[in-house]
Parts: structure tokens; C-alpha cells; sequence
């Protein structure tokens, strides 16, 4: 499979690589994310300014024509640096719902910068089956009325709207049935509960006690949400394989780094073979995961739902599992200071081991894709 990168591609990486390099070092996050927003607003206007909030919609949409795969170039080069403004949870995964809905009402307010979205798609018992939804819909005149707790909702806190599956009609566990809803924090009967999470971003649990919604709250058709929930997912895992990637690649580096100024015996670690050939697998592992990641965002265009799924489980179980190593070797090869707060490899580390968490862990998408492997038979 041939990848390769356009010349305006290219020039999308090095603006992200730029800013990053001029206004995003290690210290200015720290202060970022003992805020109690968590993030930059400053840096979102930019955003928008740049056009990195429209990149992956399309011209008539009021973006700027590119797709996924330009939107998992600038998540990786987040990776790199660790960026906490909340890009995959507002572009990548409430835009990409707005945008398969048709909704370019709210989309243009995403792009321009003025609306931050989330996505309660987890429940406290649903693990990673994105099915398993017990948050009730009930048809009320012309609108629903919404009852339900949606649990871990990343970017929840600074959300001007918040997207909920809720369910009006089949069994709790079925695919059929289920609705998207965009809800209003503020509106009655919503309880948003905030709090910091492990790798230093937001997320909130959300509570919904009756909330009434009208008629245009409705993402798509009534019972017809698990599609979009479905290929959102998909495209927002190979988009958070993209930023594990840039992940590792700042902790590989940091690492050869820190084992070229280290000594030991009188002469730097990286002196030593075995550091060598340690140093040497991390970098293979970091560069098979960034082909597994462009893999999976080329093909979550796809119109093949089980290509698409597949293509998406197969880069997750890879990067996650890769992503194991790199973490716990670059911790190691920097001794007990490398999980120290005042070390960016511990928060590296944080990151990366969050990441393999979201839609779907390791073993998750390994049985997801054998299931898959005999669907594609089958068929």
C-alpha cells in the first residue's frame, strides 16, 4: 500500500510542527492544564484562524475540502506536543456526527471556533460497546424526553453542546433503536459534574433527568443513530492511532536524548549496546505504528463498513500494543525521575496509556477484528 504525503499536506504539518515549536513547550501546558478550563481559548481562536477546525469537511460544508486524513496529520503532530486543546473531541468526533447528520448549522459554528462539542457515548456499565445504551428517549408531543447518565464525556466541562445517544425503541443491547441527540448543558434537568482526568484533560459525568429536546435536537433519523456512532468511531480511532503515533515519537526521541547526556562509569548510557538495541526496537515500533495509523485513516473512508472496521481494529491492537512497550521502556530507560511530574516523558506516558483506552482497548479491537475476519468470510 503506497502512501505519500501532497505538497499541501506537507505544508499542514510543518504550520502544526511551527506553532507547536514556538508556542507550545513543556512548561506552558503544565500551566495550561492547572487551569480550571484545561486548555487555551487563545489557542482555539488560532486554530480556527488557521483553518485547522475546518480541514476535514468539506468546501460546501464551510470547510476547506480536506478529510480524515489531513485531520490525523495535525493529531499526530498534537501527539508530538502533547496539545490539550480539544480537537478529536470537537472536530474529529462532534463534527464528523454533525457532518455525516447533515447538521451545517451547528458546523459552521465549529469551524469558526465559537462552539466546543462532546460525545457521551459511555455509560457506567457499557465498557466499549458502543450498544449497550440504557438512556431512554421518549417521544413527548413533538420533542423527546431524555433520561440517562452518560459517563467519562471528554470536553463535557467547556461543551456548548453536548451529543448523547439515547435509545426510543429495542432492547438495550441492540444496535436498532438508537437516536442522537444534541443537548443544550445548560437546559433543564442536565447535571454536568467535571473533573480533571489521569493525562490531564477534562471530562465530566453527565446527567440527564428528563431533559426535554425538540424535534430538531434529532441527529439523523429516530432510531437510526448506531450507523453514525459506528463510522464516527472508527474514523476518531484511526485518528487517535495518528496521535499515539506522534506519541511515541517525541518519547523515542526524548529518550535517545536523555541516554546521550546520562553517563554512567564515566561514559553516556547510549554507549552501552543493550541500550543500543533497546533504543533500536522502540524505533521500529514507533515507525510500524505511524504506517499502521496512516493505513487506518486512508481507509476509514471507506464505504465497506467491515474494510473500514477492520482496517480501524487492526491499527488500534497494533498501536496499543506497541504503544505498551514504548512507554514502559522509555520510563524504564529513564529510571524513577521518568515518572516524576516535572518530567515530560511521565506525561507522555499518561497520554499514550489513555489513548489505548478510548473506543475500544488493545484486546477490545483484537477480538473486534477475528470477528470481523468471519463476517468478511461469511460474506
Amino acid at each position: 500500500m503506497q502512501f505519500a504525503l501532497t505538497d499541501e499536506q506537507r505544508m499542514l504539518q510543518d504550520s502544526v510542527d511551527r506553532f507547536i515549536e514556538r508556542d507550545y513547550d513543556f512548561e506552558h501546558r503544565r500551566s495550561l492544564i492547572a487551569t480550571d478550563e484545561g486548555f487555551s481559548d487563545t489557542h482555539w481562536k488560532t486554530f480556527a484562524d488557521l483553518g485547522w477546525l475546518g480541514v476535514p469537511f468539506s468546501e460546501e460544508q464551510g470547510g476547506y475540502g480536506g478529510g480524515l486524513v489531513e485531520a490525523g496529520l495535525i493529531l499526530e503532530a498534537f501527539g508530538r506536543g502533547l496539545v490539550v486543546e480539544p480537537y478529536l473531541w470537537t472536530v474529529v468526533v462532534g463534527g464528523g456526527l454533525l457532518s455525516l447528520a447533515g447538521r451545517d448549522d451547528l458546523l459552521a459554528e465549529v469551524i469558526a471556533g465559537d462552539l466546543h462539542l462532546a460525545f457521551g457515548f459511555a455509560e457506567p456499565q457499557s465498557r466499549f460497546d458502543l450498544a449497550d445504551v440504557a438512556t431512554r428517549g421518549e417521544k413527548q408531543g413533538s420533542g423527546y424526553r431524555i433520561t440517562g447518565h452518560k459517563a467519562v464525556v471528554f470536553n463535557a466541562p467547556s461543551a456548548g453542546r453536548i451529543i448523547v445517544p439515547a435509545r426510543t425503541g429495542g432492547a438495550q443491547r441492540e444496535a436498532e433503536g438508537i437516536s442522537l441527540f444534541v443537548i443544550d448543558p445548560s437546559a433543564d434537568g442536565v447535571s454536568v459534574r467535571g473533573y480533571p482526568t489521569v493525562d490531564g484533560l477534562r471530562a465530566a459525568e453527565v446527567e440527564l433527568d428528563g431533559v426535554m429536546v425538540g424535534a430538531d435536537a434529532l441527529l439523523g433519523g429516530e432510531g437510526e443513530g448506531y450507523p453514525l456512532i459506528e463510522t464516527t468511531a472508527d474514523r476518531a480511532t484511526a485518528a487517535l492511532c495518528c496521535e499515539a503515533a506522534g506519541v511515541m515519537q517525541t518519547m523515542v526521541a526524548s529518550t535517545q536524548d536523555y541516554l546521550k547526556t546520562r553517563n554512567q562509569f564515566g561514559v553516556p548510557l547510549s554507549k552501552f549496546q543493550v541500550l543500543q538495541h533497546r533504543m533500536a526496537e522502540l524505533f521500529i515500533h514507533k515507525e510500524q505504528s505511524q504506517s499502521m495509523a496512516y493505513m487506518a485513516l486512508v481507509r476509514a473512508g471507506q464505504e465497506d463498513r467491515v474494510a473500514r472496521a477492520r482496517a480501524a481494529s487492526a491499527a488500534k491492537t497494533f498501536v496499543g500494543d506497541k504503544g505498551r512497550i514504548v512507554g514502559q521502556e522509555a520510563i524504564q530507560m529513564h529510571g524513577g525521575m521518568g515518572v516524576t511530574d516535572e518530567m515530560p516523558i511521565s506525561h507522555y506516558f499518561k497520554r499514550l496509556t489513555m489513548i489505548d483506552t478510548l473506543f475500544g482497548n488493545a484486546d477490545f479491537h483484537r477480538r473486534r477484528f477475528a470477528n470481523l475476519s468471519g463476517t468478511a468470510r461469511a460474506a
